[in-house]
């Protein structure tokens, strides 16, 4: 008989208290350590007006609460999936999401500005859409999350456009995080994710465009 211990294996009590320690930390702040060093790390300070300060302030702190979206949807569905290999995805591309957070969290600072008020009620929502969408399905589940994750580029890529020219400490954070975006919603297709049909695109945007609008400024 075997004296080593054995790895003891996680109850549905377990995966509650996670989940809810993941979301205390996603919504106070300053709680969450990237696992990866921010990119702005290698770009030079730069003068920026007031008015630039102000606008990049706004659209990254739009990337936290993007991030902070990702990270309720993920734990929401890791709670209700149903095969052990797709929870442990969901909770895998959470952890790669904390550093989006960290990095974004950092930039608002620096930038002088602070985190939208709304975390909270976004969390909510985001974690109660992920956990209905495992409860239909793994493939349903996977398939909304490669959608979140399109519609997330395409905020990305409009931020690029949008960023004051000099500011290349945000740009090249989003320019990062453009990448890992679409990486995760090309993995949860080739995973088993269905294709989400454009009407229910179409609705999932106008959602989107609602938190965006919000968290920009408040």
């Amino acid at each position: 008989m075997s004296h080593y211990p054995t790895e003891r294996q996680l109850t549905g009590i377990d995966h509650v208290l996670m989940t809810a320690d993941r979301a205390l930390r996603t919504l106070t702040g300053n709680t969450q350590p990237a696992l990866r060093q921010s990119p702005a790390l290698q770009e030079a300070d730069c003068s920026l007006t007031v008015d630039e300060k102000k606008l990049a302030c706004g659209l990254m702190r739009v990337n936290h609460t993007g991030e902070v979206c990702a990270q309720a949807l993920y734990q929401g569905q890791a709670l209700t999936a149903k095969l052990p290999q797709v929870r442990a995805d969901m909770e895998r591309a959470a952890d790669e999401e904390i550093d989006h957070l960290a990095w974004c969290e950092e930039r608002v600072k620096q930038l002088g500005g602070h985190l939208s008020v709304l975390n909270p009620l976004w969390y909510g929502m985001s974690f109660g859409l992920g956990a209905a969408a495992g409860l239909i399905s793994d493939k349903v589940s996977l398939g909304f999350v490669s959608a979140i994750e399109d519609q997330v580029c395409e905020h990305l890529e409009e931020h690029l456009q949008t960023l004051p020219v000099h500011d290349e400490k945000s740009r090249v954070i989003v320019e990062k995080m453009l990448q890992d975006e679409a990486h995760h919603s090309h993995a949860a297709l080739a995973a088993g994710g269905v294709q989400f049909p454009q009407p229910v695109k179409k609705g999932m945007t106008l959602v989107s465009r609602l938190m965006t609008k919000t968290s920009r400024y408040i």
